[in-house]
């Protein structure tokens, strides 16, 4: 079964997404919905998802919640936002959530934060403890700058299950390696640490950039979390910028060649349901 564990829908009619701003974002400047992706996920055998927050807000999780319980399974679970800084509050607002729909976990982003050791603050930290109690999957947006923290927090929090987003954002249009390799080969070593092949094309040259640029990155992620930790998610419509979302399967496809069928399937479908708990 194959499962785009990373995409987002937004309405602007309805909130507007305050990081879209600039003439470079324009182009995802605009409403998307489940059906515009939907032929993009039939065209790809994908049957299930997993949509993702976009902004912090509790009113846009409960959408997107309604969503899909409408979905008829379309959309197999929800990573949503709740206010992690305020954990006394927390253990209600992620029962109230979980009340209206697939919600498997929560996200905030965490790359925006002037505070590259955000994920330090004590009530933070009291807020995973919140969510691992609750059953719930934390996902990672971190670029290089807070991966340290990140790594922290995965060690120190092993009863809360991580899944990094992005790979953590690799330095790809500069060429860079380090010291985002070895971070993430820090953030593998722990087994409650799962990592995500999403949003790889966008941290490329989105004009220019070719599968031998990001597959390094990609293959990395695989050597260091082994094929068992790594879930296959097309970051859409963010992906749009950079390619579509065939180039984004494609490359998926050429990173996992070398496995087994199982662990290639796996990667694109069965690590999602282990890491989300997916029905």
């Amino acid at each position: 079964m194959r499962i785009d564990a990373h995409h987002h829908l937004w309405d602007l009619g309805r909130r507007p997404q305050p990081w879209l701003k600039g003439d470079a974002l324009e182009p995802i400047n605009r409403t998307f919905a489940l059906p515009e992706l939907a032929p993009l996920l039939d065209a790809h055998d994908i049957a299930a998802t997993v949509v993702v927050q976009s902004s912090s807000s509790l009113d846009e999780t409960r959408e997107l919640l309604a969503i899909a319980r409408g979905s008829h399974g379309r959309i197999a679970g929800v990573v949503g936002w709740a206010d992690l800084a305020d954990p006394d509050g927390l253990p209600a607002v992620l029962t109230e959530l979980a009340a209206a729909g697939p919600l498997v976990g929560i996200r905030h982003q965490i790359q925006d934060e002037a505070d590259p050791q955000w994920l330090d603050r004590p009530d933070i930290r009291a807020g995973l403890r919140a969510l691992g109690a609750a059953g719930l999957a934390y996902d990672l947006l971190v670029t290089p700058r807070e991966l340290p923290a990140a790594l922290a927090a995965v060690e120190e929090l092993p009863e809360v299950r991580f899944v990094l987003d992005h790979a953590g954002k690799p330095p790809i249009a500069a060429g860079e390696w380090e010291p985002w390799a070895e971070q993430i080969a820090g953030i593998a070593d722990h087994p409650n640490a799962m990592c995500k092949l999403s949003g790889l094309i966008t941290e490329a040259d989105w004009d220019s950039w070719r599968p031998q640029d990001v597959l390094p990155y990609a293959r990395h992620v695989l050597a260091a979390f082994g094929s068992d930790r790594v879930l296959f998610g097309s970051d859409w419509p963010v992906c749009t910028l950079a390619g579509r979302y065939s180039d984004v399967f494609a490359l998926a496809e050429q990173a996992t060649a070398s496995l087994t069928p199982e662990e290639r399937e796996a990667v694109l479908g069965g690590n999602a349901i282990r890491a989300y708990g997916l029905a």
